[in-house]
């Protein structure tokens, strides 16, 4: 039974998974989107809207807390000066899993995992008709 068991494993030891993590989230900052199988898209994204927090709250602690996940200061430039600036008047909801489909060799399904452009979404959610 796996009653009230949380997490991902994706069949990794917790040194590669950390890795794992680490990597994809710092790529996903990076590039804006990035291209994973669900299972590990679902298990990086509240770790990556935990780091986008982070990087809106801008505070010394909260940089040298996403630098110990990252280890990475191209990656924590690009958060604390870009991507913090995106999201300042949004609290949560930073990202978006949009389904691709299946992988040709194995079949495992697809995804793209990417961090929401702002300033996009608002245009978005204007009526058509308005003026405004």
């Amino acid at each position: 039974m796996r009653h009230r068991v949380s997490g991902y494993k994706l069949s990794r030891k917790t040194g590669s998974r950390k890795a794992l993590y680490r990597n994809l989230v710092a790529e996903c900052i990076k590039r804006g989107k990035i291209r994973t199988t669900y299972a590990k898209a679902k298990a990086i994204q509240p770790k990556l809207e935990k780091i986008i927090t982070l990087g809106r709250k801008g505070t010394l602690n909260d940089r040298r807390k996403a630098y110990a996940f990252l280890n990475d200061d191209m990656v924590l430039d690009e958060l604390f000066s870009v991507i913090s600036k995106k999201f300042e008047q949004r609290s949560s909801g930073f990202t978006r899993i949009t389904k691709l489909g299946y992988r040709k060799g194995d079949s495992t399904h697809l995804v793209e995992l990417s961090i929401l452009d702002d300033l996009n979404l608002q245009s978005e959610e204007q009526p058509e008709g308005s003026d405004e």
